[in-house]
């Protein structure tokens, strides 16, 4: 009798757990789940994309799976994307919030919910960049001045091998802090390395095998297990950046700004009503988002397009014909520049396209229910763009499987950019910093492609363009050759 009790209350937590795992109504379709796990093991740890692309095969552009009981979907294509992202763009413009990756950011720009506070935080980011220089001379000037520590780097290296990877860390961190603190370190200054360290950790974290029970399983949240460590991290992180708020209070001219930490504080001495988001520990978020967002990607960006560069030669000394026609005797090249470089001008946004260095975009979450390609997804559904699928998609590009910067010119040799290419997602959580990335990426391969020549060495064995899998992608560790043009 006790077997047949224990037998029954088994069946009944089956069928719960059943019900629990059950799609909705008119939901994407996707692979069975299991209970408990969902799709978990639908997906490997260290090449989603490719398990992603399998399922798209099995249920098309737009489908669904569980994470633990949490159903998500996943959008494909130029065509799904474009209805959610834009068409639609404020029905998806939530972000998720009960996962690890916002609870460690405790809802930064990138990752707050949409609503007031963000709408508003946003417009004072995009506001800032843009009056505070973004497209005009005196960022170009910050850019290039940043540049020219690079330079030196490199003329100490010519003649022998380098592994880049810290060299374009250390300048994308840099353009960063010149823009948010007004200043530059070097890559001994201990708060450089603090920060480094914290970001390089929490990374890891943040799309490993301890984030995903993280977020699957709530109930062991409390335990001190490896995810911790991503919280001690960021409280080093909130404290360092404290600090140099307290440095900029100190010797701030009110109605002066040197950078956007500065614009943030004239904003919180005039921002005395209680509905006001300003706040901060709103600034401290603000800062650190500016910072991870824009050192990894750009760092990441930078080492696919010189891996490239280096092992096809006759593109880069294709960039170089150009470039030197261009500039003749300037001294430098200007924004302005670009329009005359359309074969550069596409090199670059090939190294985007191809390098897709944030695969998944981040997170959306629909802010009602809402309709995607025919199928119902209700409100609080998680949402995410593989934008694998659009930057590779046949019938979207002329070569979508390998690096040609055919694909961004037209037979009169144009520059045009197709409306496949978004690596910065759209609509109303496209990236705040695209402009300035796409100004970074300019002036860095058109300046030190003038000066320098880039060499895969002999005895590296064949370029392995493979990525490897972070919350961005990166190139596997590589190592290039660096010498002075002949035209120098």
């Amino acid at each position: 009798m006790f077997a047949y009790f224990i037998l029954s209350w088994i069946c009944v937590f089956v069928f719960i757990l059943c019900l629990k795992f059950r799609r909705p109504k008119n939901f994407p379709p996707g692979p069975t789940p299991l209970p408990i796990l969902g799709n978990l093991l639908n997906l490997s740890v260290d090449n989603p994309m490719r398990d992603l692309e399998r399922l798209r095969k099995s249920y098309g552009n737009v489908y669904s799976l569980f994470i633990g009981p949490k159903p998500i979907v996943v959008i494909n294509g130029v065509q799904a994307l474009k209805e959610a992202m834009l068409t639609k763009g404020v029905d998806f413009a939530g972000r998720p919030q009960d996962i690890l990756v916002t609870h460690l950011t405790e809802n930064g720009l990138v990752l707050a919910d949409y609503g007031p506070s963000w709408k508003e935080q946003r417009h004072f980011a995009v506001m800032t960049l843009w009056n505070f220089g973004l497209g005009t001379e005196s960022m170009e000037q910050r850019i290039l001045r940043e540049l020219h520590f690079t330079m030196e780097t490199l003329e100490k290296s010519i003649g022998s091998t380098m592994n880049p990877q810290f060299l374009f860390s250390n300048l994308a961190s840099n353009i960063i802090s010149l823009i948010v603190f007004g200043k530059r370190y070097s890559c001994e200054d201990q708060f450089f390395k603090e920060v480094v360290r914290c970001f390089t950790e929490n990374s890891k974290l943040s799309n490993g095998p301890w984030a995903m029970l993280y977020d699957s399983t709530p109930i062991i949240r409390n335990l001190p297990l490896p995810f911790m460590k991503g919280f001690k991290n960021m409280e080093t992180l909130k404290k360092l950046i404290a600090g140099v708020i307290t440095e900029h209070r100190e010797t701030i001219v009110p109605g002066k700004p040197r950078d956007i930490l500065d614009c943030y504080l004239d904003e919180l001495e005039k921002s005395d009503s209680d509905d006001s988001s300003f706040s901060e520990d709103k600034l401290v978020m603000l800062i650190l988002d500016l910072m991870f967002a824009g050192t990894d990607t750009s760092a990441n960006t930078l080492l696919s397009g010189f891996l490239y560069l280096s092992t096809l030669p006759q593109l880069q000394e294709q960039c170089q014909q150009e470039i030197d026609r261009v500039l003749g005797n300037k001294d430098h090249a200007s924004y302005d520049d670009r329009h005359n470089m359309p074969f550069t001008l596409a090199v670059i946004h090939e190294v985007q396209r191809t390098a897709n260095t944030v695969p998944f975009s981040v997170h959306h979450l629909t802010t009602k229910d809402t309709k995607l390609m025919g199928y119902s997804l209700p409100k609080g559904t998680v949402v995410i763009p593989n934008m694998k699928s659009v930057l590779n998609e046949e019938g979207q590009w002329k070569s979508p499987h390998e690096f040609n910067p055919e694909n961004f010119l037209n037979d009169e040799g144009e520059f045009v950019q197709p409306e496949a290419f978004m690596p910065f997602c759209a609509g109303p959580r496209m990236c705040p910093g695209e402009r300035l990335a796409q100004m970074n990426f300019f002036f860095i391969i058109v300046t030190l492609l003038r000066k320098f020549k880039f060499i895969w060495p002999e005895d590296a064995g064949e370029p392995d363009y493979t990525p490897v899998m972070g919350v961005t992608l990166s190139p596997h560790p590589y190592r290039i050759k660096v010498q002075l043009r002949t035209t120098q």
